[in-house]
């Protein structure tokens, strides 16, 4: 069996550097939306360093915002509830932390400290890759970006946030979306990831308005998980899989 030549040294320090590149973008991206927490958490009530330690030792966006989503709503007396809310939508990370395993290695240390790191945007970059060590540079740079970017704008929007107004009006609270799709968009090249891809976004829409927040996140990660765990609507053939390293072991059907 000869070696792939797609995939030599040369080629694979190309990999690298495309993967560190695309975590730098989707860390801007993503830290420019911290903005946006900062100016809401302060307004729902935290103050500046409860905000900022949030941002410290919780670090992951959507658990945030739903915490002092249901704060801001209902006050200290609805801590219980938003606690549950962001423990729901922390409980995906959980997920991730056991697809990852392979990229991060072995090593008590190495895995404690990816631990803290592990969120939707390094997870998404990291799967994206084509390559071993690509793969661990972006998992990496994303992470590690994603922190000290998060929570520098965590600081500067809790202290401007009454100068800025609402961050939406500049259209932050799209710039994660846009970073995920921009991820997303080549890996839908066949019928199986489009499916599990669909059928996951139509659950989540239908039942955001319904049920608290991060049920209808973790019902839709298991919608994605049984579809793509039986291959329900594979192609069958063999472009399925490309670009598939084999560091990180994964079904066919799974996107």
């Amino acid at each position: 069996m000869t070696p792939d030549p797609h995939f030599d040294d040369e080629h694979a320090v190309g990999e690298s550097r495309r993967a560190a590149r695309e975590a730098v973008g989707v860390a801007l991206a993503t830290s420019a939306y911290g903005i946006s927490f900062g100016a809401l958490a302060v307004a729902s009530g935290l103050d500046v360093w409860q905000t900022c330690v949030m941002s410290l030792l919780m670090f992951t966006g959507g658990s945030q915002f739903a915490f002092v989503g249901v704060v801001g709503a209902g006050g200290i007396a609805a801590a219980p509830a938003a606690i549950a809310s962001a423990a729901l939508l922390g409980v995906r990370n959980v997920a991730y932390g056991i697809r990852m395993s392979p990229v991060i290695g072995r090593g008590f240390w190495r895995r404690a400290g990816a631990a803290h790191f592990t969120i939707d945007e390094s997870t998404a970059v990291s799967l994206a890759q084509r390559t071993p060590h690509a793969r661990t540079v972006g998992f990496w740079v994303t992470g590690i970006g994603i922190y000290v970017g998060w929570n520098a704008s965590t600081l500067a929007g809790a202290l401007l946030g009454d100068i800025l107004g609402d961050p939406r009006a500049y259209g932050l609270d799209a710039a994660a979306a846009a970073a995920f799709l921009a991820l997303l968009w080549p890996r839908l090249r066949s019928r199986q990831p489009i499916v599990v891809g669909v059928a996951a976004a139509v659950v989540a829409t239908v039942l955001t308005p319904v049920l608290m927040p991060g049920l209808p996140v973790i019902i839709a990660a298991l919608v994605a998980v049984v579809v793509g765990w039986f291959n329900l609507f594979a192609s069958g053939g063999h472009g399925a899989t490309d670009a598939e390293p084999g560091d990180v072991p994964e079904r066919e059907g799974l996107p």
